[in-house]
């Protein structure tokens, strides 16, 4: 009897062993069959295969010379966007940088948020470089083929703007506001938070808290939301910045967006806070009503994101 149970143990465990493997071995293969000219073809450029199974994307970004501290730089030192491709269960995720001039900006996140990509940083590289270069990151999950078709929509938005105008722009257009007056009880009915005048550029200053090395710390520290108006009450500049945890970022910058707010940076400022804060640096010309309401629809679609 006892050599028959040790007889039924060993072979269930072989058993056992025999299905894992079979799992690991699915799983290996389906883990290593992203198609690579299924991505390529989708992306509309060439794809390649990478020694780690991530498939990967670029595109360099030749069409417009770029100097850095006088020297012209060639695009193969630090001029080229890139997509990498690498398999999650059943589908795919997506990261990558993309080589943007100030003026496509705009059309790069726009055209990543209406297909469903996060937007992660937008920050430069180089110091004095002309013209301005920056780098937007991007991350996204879904099947391969349509995240490379996503992306060859981030950078088909780019080269539009580019065959509309060759030379990157040094503004962003529009009539220039002058000093003025602007209604601080107006920003202030309209945003919910109080406008404080200083110099005739009213101040909306919005605080949280956080931790750091095991200490509190608050708005004094820099854990600030806030967004300053200059010009007039009919045409305004409001600058500002963002405060974010992690799952706000995106609300946030969609809805500035779509309120024709310009993102300018999004980065970090802290290094070990708990939580991970995030900001983005943000610039917009209008009537400062319109502009305030802006404002106050980042504020609503922060405050939508489900607190854990």
């Amino acid at each position: 009897m006892n050599a028959r149970i040790s007889y039924l143990s060993a072979r269930t465990l072989w058993t056992l062993l025999v299905i894992a493997g079979l799992v690991l071995a699915c799983g290996s293969a389906a883990a290593a069959s992203l198609d690579v000219a299924a991505i390529g073809k989708a992306a509309g450029t060439k794809a390649t295969l990478q020694s780690d199974g991530v498939v990967k994307i670029g595109w360099s970004r030749s069409d417009v010379p770029v100097t850095v501290d006088g020297m012209r730089l060639p695009p193969a030192a630090g001029l080229g966007s890139w997509a990498a491709f690498a398999p999650m269960g059943n589908q795919a995720m997506v990261m990558g940088d993309t080589v943007v001039f100030q003026d496509e900006v705009d059309a790069a996140m726009d055209a990543a948020f209406a297909h469903g990509l996060h937007v992660t940083a937008l920050h430069n590289h180089f110091f004095y470089d002309q013209p301005k270069v920056y780098f937007m990151h991007i991350e996204g999950e879904d099947s391969a083929t349509a995240l490379a078709s996503d992306v060859k929509a981030v950078w088909d938005a780019i080269k539009a703007v580019r065959a509309a105008r060759p030379q990157p722009a040094d503004g962003f257009g529009g009539p220039m506001p002058t000093p003025g007056k602007i209604d601080t009880q107006m920003l202030t009915k309209i945003v919910g938070h109080p406008a404080e005048a200083n110099n005739g550029s009213p101040k909306i200053t919005i605080g949280t808290t956080g931790r750091m090395h095991d200490q509190s710390i608050g708005a004094s520290m820099g854990l600030t939301t806030w967004a300053a108006f200059s010009g007039s009450d009919q045409l305004a500049a409001m600058d500002g910045d963002f405060i974010m945890r992690a799952d706000e970022v995106q609300p946030v910058l969609r809805a500035l967006r779509k309120a024709g707010i310009h993102i300018v940076a999004l980065h970090n400022h802290m290094i070990g806070t708990q939580p991970d804060f995030y900001f983005t640096h943000f610039w917009g010309k209008g009537k400062a009503a319109d502009l305030a309401r802006g404002f106050r629809a980042a504020l609503e679609a922060q405050a939508a994101v489900a607190k854990p």
